[in-house]
């Protein structure tokens, strides 16, 4: 039998003073899953990073909403942020996934470098973004026990 995630879904206003919010919930949820410290942190650099995009692209300078999920699975924390904003084609066409592996640094574009840091921080990040629909951002971190814990 396949158990279901556990979501916790917030939603806030897209503005960069609601960013804290988002990272005290993912601070919450991960140190209660057993993530520890430096993961949490990590996390929280590329959770920031998916708000930030959304805080300063998708709506313009216009009120927009921001949504941020947390998904408890067995083994992993899956956060997605999303927005119904203004998309944007990271480097590709809207609903590719986004991947610097195969770029140096002096292509990244203009909110290349947040996306450069969730790929870094996270262990898999999917950008989703489609014209009229806004953008999702998935990461997923997987739990990594430590051997001192066993």
């Amino acid at each position: 039998m396949i158990e279901e995630a556990e979501r916790i879904i917030i939603n806030l206003p897209a503005t960069a003073e609601y960013v804290d919010i988002v990272r005290l919930n993912l601070y919450g949820v991960a140190s209660k899953m057993g993530f520890s410290y430096e993961q949490i942190e990590d996390m929280k650099v590329a959770v920031s990073e998916a708000c930030n995009n959304s805080v300063l692209y998708a709506y313009k300078q216009e009120a927009g909403m921001m949504e941020v999920t947390f998904e408890v699975l067995a083994d992993a924390l899956s956060i997605t942020v999303r927005d119904e904003g203004k998309s944007f084609e990271p480097w590709g066409r809207p609903g590719n996934r986004v991947s610097l592996h195969d770029k140096e640094l002096s292509e990244v574009t203009v909110g290349g470098l947040g996306f450069y840091l969730m790929q870094a921080l996270m262990d898999d990040v999917i950008v989703e973004s489609e014209i009229g629909h806004g953008t999702k951002v998935t990461m997923l971190r997987r739990i990594q026990k430590s051997e001192e814990k066993v």
